[in-house]
């Protein structure tokens, strides 16, 4: 279980939700199958093979959201529709009206409904008591947003914030990027992308580009903004930061994820503990380390104490 996009919460201070509580909340808002009327169904599912919806290791929680939404585009309603009302037309005499169409599409979205194929998308997420993070495995707020409702559904309540630090990611990135250079733990990787500030908002982007020649600096100067920035830290974990302060494109160097840590007798159950225990260990500290350099306030008032 490797993350790929992280969209990054705090947990409130007096997070207290055992294991325990935790597994039978989401077990009683299980994934459903959609009903002959539902377009959707959401609910949660195995976080892993062990058959639980909190799967557990050291401290550290992995659940999964199931999203079952049936597939009806729109294009196939137009068209059977249409059909209809050329079939309507011939019988009354007179061509069909805008109220017939719009009921006429209403009745065949009904009628398709409970014939319309359904796809699953599973949703991940990582809830770290010891630090404080709920972290979720999704490329887009939305998706991320998603989760975090119906866990606060699920739970009752659940005052969880997106990560924010005084500093704007956006500032942050555009200085790094003028100076060459990014605070200790993080190297400048070969992909960027630059806006700028007035209306029209042209976009640079640099893919596989070195970003420390004059170029880039002039662009900046010129009046442009960094809104994306590929970074590495530590040398173990590279990374896309957005001016939205997601991470985006994870990929963990030093793991071999073909090969299992121990050999070959791991059996599939250790091996995804072991995993795990890696990944979380290795993003708690780049999530720390990303928020002192960013100027979390959190971490701020951790180093003024």
């Amino acid at each position: 279980m490797w993350f790929k996009n992280l969209i990054v919460y705090r947990l409130p201070d007096d997070w207290s939700v055992s294991a325990t509580e935790l597994e039978d909340k989401l077990a009683a808002r299980q994934l459903m199958p959609c009903g002959s009327f539902d377009m959707q169904s959401k609910g949660w599912v195995f976080s892993s093979d062990l058959e639980r919806y909190v799967h557990t290791v050291n401290g550290q929680h992995l659940i999964a959201l199931g999203v079952d939404q049936k597939l009806l585009p729109g294009s196939i309603i137009r068209q059977v529709a249409t059909e209809r009302a050329k079939e309507m037309a011939k019988e009354q005499g007179y061509p069909v009206g805008r109220r017939q169409m719009r009921e006429l599409k209403m009745r065949v979205t009904e009628e398709l409904r409970g014939r319309a194929l359904t796809r699953k998308r599973i949703t991940h997420a990582w809830i770290d008591p010891v630090n404080g993070w709920l972290v979720v495995n999704a490329s887009s707020e939305g998706k991320a947003e998603e989760l975090v409702e119906t866990l606060r559904d699920a739970l009752g309540s659940l005052q969880v914030t997106l990560l924010e630090t005084e500093r704007s990611t956006s500032s942050a990135l555009t200085a790094w990027l003028m100076l060459g250079d990014a605070p200790s733990t993080f190297t400048i990787d070969d992909d960027c992308e630059l806006q700028a500030a007035d209306q029209s908002k042209p976009v640079i982007r640099y893919v596989r580009h070195p970003l420390d020649g004059k170029e880039i600096r002039a662009q900046i100067s010129g009046g442009m903004f960094a809104t994306r920035l590929g970074l590495t830290w530590r040398d173990r974990v590279s990374f896309v930061l957005n001016e939205k302060l997601h991470v985006k494109k994870v990929e963990f160097l030093l793991i071999d994820k073909d090969t299992p840590a121990d050999g070959e007798n791991t059996n599939p159950g250790e091996q995804f503990d072991i995993d795990f225990t890696l990944m979380t260990g290795d993003l708690a500290q780049l999530l720390r380390d990303l928020a002192s350099a960013l100027g979390a306030p959190e971490e701020k008032q951790a180093a003024a104490a």
